[in-house]
């Protein structure tokens, strides 16, 4: 990695997608020259999920040492280096099970550390690297006349060739803050710090919002362990009137950790881009959805677990959704959290993984490449059909979270309530907010809770949300978009008010969905599909309209493996014009 073309990239955020990226530049040995990393907290590495803005010491990720992305110091090793010794319940007598789910603050400071060992390689192979934490980014915008762009921050002014908006969760307040008792998500929760004696309401059942059930349940009362190994809650003496109702469209709560094998997401079962494209010159322009659900979830299926293959074989994707929906529609949501504990605990006991589920989890992850070349006809289908089955499967609840949960039930204190699509929540003119919903017995419900915890997950934003006011008054970034496969199809569908459906000036239908649009290496396009020249969309919220499971560390290591092979060929085509060596 030299300077001598001087080029140079700045990260608009520092987390967890930035650590990713920067990652893979190492890796790739890319020739730049100058790396910038704006982060608008103290700490690198960590984001928003595993620091303080995100977690406490009762927060526990979702994946173990074996499930991380590569790194040059592996978890285990780090570990057995660094011996943070804040957390002495975590390994057994020094040694550390790879399978075992980590504390989230755990993982952080694991995060953080690796960034600084890139940061240090990225200086012995010859780059600058300046980093700017507590620095918040005001605007980013192009020097048209230098194809430069110019990073303004409460920390200076920056001119740098390329960028990547890495910027990370984000929640935009429109109520909270001015109503007393309304949260429009869980984060930090160091926010919750005074006892509640009375019941509160927390939307979702989502990871998201067992956070918000672990912070409030410690701040009301106690868990404790019972000779059988079993926890117990204990209510405070001065909450005594303290319950929790989480409220679900669906009506479930998330599935529950189990044994994943090592090789549950092999590339083979991803479509390439060179496949993306040849299946596209052949089919219309579009990917079919029934091709990648029989490729990336079939197909891998069938190796694995030939007998449960054997009964879905001839199953369309929603036959197959209703044949494993109907089971959990038939048993109360917490008997069947009980019966899925039991069956996940003999998946670990035994190292077995259930084939099904962790099939399910690596198509949610492969999808996601051609997914931005499915039809809107077909992108309605997944969101309708298969995504709500998807969200419970991919949850992986820890099972120390499980048994808290169950805790909760037994001493009464937690619900789950199913609530109608049309359901809403309006803040209270003094405190908290009013719940609106039609219960499961179809009788209309109005409920006052002094507490409500938005607690859905994050969502994906839309372009008006982009806090870069220089990049869309220059038509850098544009709104995503899918093109319909069947006009008449699309008249119909347009009557449904909650899809936003357009017609071209080529008479074509387009439906827009969240977020940006970018292309397959994540550069982003402007309203007529042009690639925007240096501009890179790393930013979760704002690409999950394209990319249905745009979560999780693996999405982020994969989307910074293509930023880096573009930024490489871009540089490499630049260099080929000048004549310049390529290093």
């Amino acid at each position: 990695m030299k300077n001598s073309d001087n080029q140079s990239i700045a990260m608009i955020g520092g987390g967890p997608a930035a650590l990713l990226l920067m990652k893979n530049l190492i890796e790739k040995n890319l020739p730049l020259g100058h790396i910038y990393i704006f982060e608008s907290q103290d700490r690198l590495g960590v984001g928003m999920p595993y620091g303080k803005q995100g977690s406490c010491k009762e927060h526990i990720a979702n994946v173990s040492a074996k499930e991380l992305p590569k790194f040059e110091i592996d978890f285990e090793n780090y570990m057995l280096k660094v011996k943070p010794n804040a957390y002495p319940d975590f390994s057994d007598h020094g040694e550390i099970n790879p399978y075992k789910v980590i504390p989230r603050l755990l993982l952080g400071d694991y995060m953080e550390y690796m960034f600084g060992v890139y940061i240090k390689k990225a200086k012995t192979l010859g780059a600058q690297v300046t980093v700017q934490k507590n620095c918040h980014v005001q605007n980013v915008a192009k020097r048209h006349s230098y194809e430069t762009y110019t990073v303004t921050a409460d920390c200076g002014s920056f001119e740098v060739d390329q960028v990547v908006l890495c910027t990370g969760h984000y929640w935009p307040k429109k109520h909270e803050g001015l109503t007393e008792g309304y949260y429009e998500s869980p984060y930090p929760p160091s926010k919750f710090h005074t006892s509640t004696n009375h019941p509160i309401a927390i939307r979702g059942t989502s990871l998201t919002a067992v956070d918000a059930v672990k912070t409030l349940a410690r701040i009301n009362g106690r868990f404790e362990e019972q000779q059988n190994g079993e926890l117990k809650y204990v209510l405070n003496e001065t909450s005594p009137k303290f319950r929790i109702d989480m409220f679900s469209t669906g009506g479930f709560l998330p599935a529950i950790r189990f044994h994943s094998e090592d090789d549950a997401y092999s590339g083979k079962w991803v479509m390439t881009l060179e496949e993306i494209y040849d299946y596209k010159e052949k089919n219309g322009g579009f990917i079919d959805l029934d091709y990648v659900f029989e490729k990336s979830f079939k197909n891998p299926l069938k190796q694995r677990d030939p007998e449960f293959y054997n009964k879905i074989e001839h199953l369309s994707m929603e036959e197959f959704v209703e044949e494993m929906m109907s089971i959990r529609k038939e048993l109360d949501s917490f008997v069947l959290f009980q019966a899925e504990y039991k069956e996940a605990a003999k998946s670990i006991v035994r190292h077995q993984s259930i084939s099904w589920k962790e099939a399910l989890s690596a198509f949610s992850y492969a999808m996601n490449y051609p997914a931005k070349h499915f039809s809107a006809e077909d992108m309605l289908r997944l969101r309708k059909t298969l995504m709500p089955l998807i969200s419970i499967i991919i949850a992986y609840l820890p099972q120390s979270s499980y048994q808290e949960l169950m805790a909760l039930y037994e001493a009464g204190i937690i619900d789950l309530i199913q609530v109608d699509k049309a359901s809403y929540v309006e803040p209270h003119p003094e405190i908290g907010g009013i719940y609106h919903y039609q219960s499961s017995d179809g009788k209309n419900v109005t409920k006052h809770y002094q507490l409500f915890v938005d607690a859905i997950g994050q969502q994906a934003m839309d372009l008006r949300d982009l806090p870069f006011q220089g990049l869309r008054e220059d038509g850098l970034v544009s709104a995503a978009y899918l093109n319909f496969k069947n006009n008449d199809a699309a008249q119909k569908i347009a009557a449904d008010e909650r899809i936003n459906i357009h017609k071209g000036f080529n008479n074509n239908y387009y439906m827009d969905v969240h977020g940006l649009e970018i292309n397959d290496h994540f550069q982003s396009l402007t309203n007529y599909g042009e690639i925007v020249k240096g501009l890179y969309i790393m930013a979760v919220p704002f690409i999950g309209g394209l990319n249905p499971d745009y979560s999780g560390l693996d999405f982020c290591d994969t989307a910074g493996a293509r930023i880096a092979n573009s930024l490489l060929m871009n540089i490499e085509v630049e260099r080929g014009k000048t004549g310049r060596e390529v290093v």
